[in-house]
């Protein structure tokens, strides 16, 4: 992809990742936020810190499935968003769910597991947070950054248990959220063992030519 339609792409990623935060602003300012305004809040914050960080996970099955890999450019800003919305959605937890009351909220992540993985997982973002530039790929080396990254797949898993857990009966959201990260991580293993079974499979056919070589030639006597 050329670099205008690569930046009008992003752009157009910019506008719909900050919609919903605009939505919630203008609805905060028209008093339009619900019977329950720090539950809807919460709520959609969560949704979105779940879609976004979704959204980035699917960029590479989508490529694996497809071949098509202009789609990779958006990885990073996908996931600083779902960073940017775990935040928030932090931030709202602490400013008014507890004002600050920090012995309270100590208690509530010991005492809660929905809390207890959601902390987990916003404490798992943050190094991947401050690692995505490329100045610290250079940094920390592409291999031990590429480690570091997979903890994605591990944050995935605890936001999801944390809505799971969270949820109450009927509501089918978290579902569908499981679901879609079940077939990622799916397709992601599939890739795996499809990859190591090549590995294992050119092993042996260059074993296989190292021992006639040898043989003919008295290589290893």
């Amino acid at each position: 992809m050329s670099r205008g339609p690569r930046i009008a792409l992003k752009i157009g990623v910019w506008g719909g990742c900050l919609t919903p935060l605009a939505c919630l602003v203008y609805w905060g300012a028209t008093d339009d936020l619900t019977a329950n305004p720090i539950d809807f809040v919460t709520r959609t914050l969560g949704d979105w810190t779940l879609r976004c960080l979704l959204a980035s996970l699917a960029l590479t099955p989508l490529r694996l499935l497809t071949g098509v890999a202009w789609q990779m450019s958006l990885r990073r800003l996908l996931g600083l968003f779902a960073f940017f919305y775990a935040c928030l959605h932090f931030s709202v937890w602490i400013a008014l769910d507890h004002f600050f009351d920090w012995p309270e909220m100590l208690a509530d992540v010991l005492k809660r597991p929905y809390i207890t993985v959601g902390v987990a997982a916003l404490g798992l973002l943050l190094p991947l947070a401050s690692t995505s530039t490329a100045g610290m790929v250079k940094r920390l080396g592409g291999a031990a950054w590429r480690r570091l990254h997979r903890l994605v797949y591990a944050i995935g898993v605890l936001g999801v248990l944390h809505y799971l857990w969270l949820a109450k009966v009927g509501v089918v959201d978290p579902y569908v959220y499981a679901a879609l990260l079940a077939l990622l991580l799916a397709i992601r293993l599939w890739d795996w063992a499809r990859r190591r079974a090549r590995r294992l499979s050119a092993s042996r056919v260059a074993a296989r030519r190292g021992g006639y070589h040898d043989v003919a030639g008295f290589g290893r006597l």
